[in-house]
């Protein structure tokens, strides 16, 4: 018993730390980002993945469409595209 313990025992402490400093973490933050996305709406100013900055004029199921610029360009996204809201208009 006690040649099993040491054999596993430390394989298995490595893994409960390797757990709760980077896999316990990341899915908490993909759950964060989750909800995120999932309460975009119209007004909200947001910034896609790739940088681009607007506001959102109309959210469905899967994609927003964002009004960009003075001229009021209105881009199509899909909403896993939207990295952050910057506010959220009410």
């Amino acid at each position: 018993m006690e040649q099993f313990v040491q054999s596993f025992g430390l394989p298995i402490i490595l893994l409960v730390v390797f757990y709760f400093l980077l896999i316990a973490p990341q899915r908490k933050k993909e759950k964060k980002i989750k909800e995120m996305r999932a309460s975009l709406k119209e007004g909200n100013e947001i910034i896609t993945i790739g940088g681009i900055m607007g506001k959102i004029v109309t959210v469905k199921e899967d994609t927003v469409v964002v009004e960009v610029g003075s001229d009021k360009v209105k881009l199509k996204f899909a909403k896993w595209a939207v990295g952050s809201v910057v506010s959220k208009d009410e």
